[in-house]
């Protein structure tokens, strides 16, 4: 028995070791697909479009991703392979990815550095249409406001509803648009297609530029 103990103290470092190895392996192969893609060629790396730092690339609508939670964009890259959300430019991503490569990829934007966000609560005095809805709602209309689900200062919440400060107005109106239009149906108890039906045009823009100006990105290391 003592013998036995004894091998099993000898064994138990180079399990820890292996254990470490294994993690190391795939965060390098996560960082290995943001920046040069996955083992498919049709995989393409995440940073050509998302930014070297996946601070996103406003005027072109891609949305940053650096600091999300890894289950939620694990998600998303499932969506897009089913096709419940919908993207010309990301479902062929998504479907030449492995699960281990989606798993790994997701892991290394989570621990990326997201935004400082400005803080805001309910309790904030509101200022134009934008903060209205984002702090308030419209509860006439059934719309929450919004930091009810994304948190204060639309920082994100869990794994399940995703930061929204510091994305590009241009992402956010995109989304919310999608979701008007039916083209994008993948949120819990279909809340999102609700309010956004619910929304006009302009509310779109102001609630887009809201949250886009409560992110502030830190400068690329």
């Amino acid at each position: 028995m003592n013998t036995l103990s004894a091998v099993f103290r000898r064994a138990a470092p180079f399990g820890l070791l292996a254990a470490l190895a294994a993690g190391a392996a795939s965060a390098a192969d996560g960082e290995k697909i943001f920046t040069q893609g996955g083992s498919n060629p049709a995989a393409t790396a995440c940073a050509s479009c998302h930014g070297p730092q996946a601070h996103g690339l406003g005027a072109a609508g891609f949305p940053a991703l650096a600091g999300t939670s890894s289950v939620y964009l694990a998600k998303q890259l499932h969506d897009f392979r089913s096709g419940s959300r919908a993207n010309a430019v990301m479902q062929p991503i998504a479907a030449a990815l492995s699960e281990a490569e989606i798993a790994a990829v997701a892991a290394t934007l989570a621990a990326m550095p997201g935004p400082t966000v400005k803080p805001t609560s309910r309790a904030d005095a509101v200022a134009g249409p934008g903060a209205e809805l984002a702090l308030r709602g419209a509860w006439d209309r059934n719309i929450p406001e919004c930091v009810a689900c994304h948190g204060p200062g639309g920082e994100g919440v869990g794994t399940t509803f995703p930061p929204l400060a510091g994305q590009s107005p241009e992402y956010l109106a995109a989304q919310l648009n999608a979701w008007r239009a039916g083209t994008r149906n993948n949120d819990p108890h279909a809340l999102m297609g609700h309010i956004a039906r619910s929304m006009t045009e302009d509310e779109v823009k102001a609630v887009s530029a809201y949250f886009a100006s409560l992110g502030q990105w830190g400068a690329p290391q």
